[in-house]
């Protein structure tokens, strides 16, 4: 897991909220993990997630968006999944290739398996608890800016 801060575009930021985010990388899923201070009213505290694809450089990690994103407030009863015709818009357009677009879908159903589904719902595979412990305890750190 990798946990970096990005300053909020200026047109972006709400009075009186801070002007960081802190996002997590967890870089065996293909997600990146952020609470959006911009987030306000009924979706305050609501996590945000975007399927991603992590690009290992010599100068680090370069993150590509996938275009799936999901949505789901702290309680984890429930949930949005978003964007799904920007991937097929990205898929149509060859921004992305095939072999691309089915990580994207993959790593989307892995991801709500091990995170979202409840144990009513059946076997769904390896559970774990969301947010992971790691982010939890990178949340308390201060700004890394």
């Amino acid at each position: 897991m990798v946990a970096y801060d990005l300053r909020i575009l200026p047109q972006y930021q709400v009075a009186g909220r801070p002007t960081v985010d802190r996002c997590y990388l967890l870089l065996d899923e293909a997600v990146q993990l952020t609470k959006p201070a911009v987030f306000e009213g009924p979706v305050e505290g609501w996590w945000y997630v975007d399927l991603v694809e992590i690009e290992r450089t010599d100068d680090g990690l370069v993150v590509h968006d996938m275009y799936v994103d999901l949505l789901f407030p702290p309680a984890l009863n429930r949930y949005q999944i978003l964007d799904l015709e920007e991937l097929a818009d990205a898929l149509t357009d060859g921004k992305i290739s095939t072999a691309q677009c089915a990580g994207a879908l993959t790593a989307t159903q892995q991801f709500v398996h091990r995170y979202l589904r409840g144990a009513a719902e059946g076997p769904n595979g390896p559970s774990a608890t969301f947010p992971p412990p790691e982010v939890v305890a990178l949340e308390q750190l201060p700004s890394f800016l």
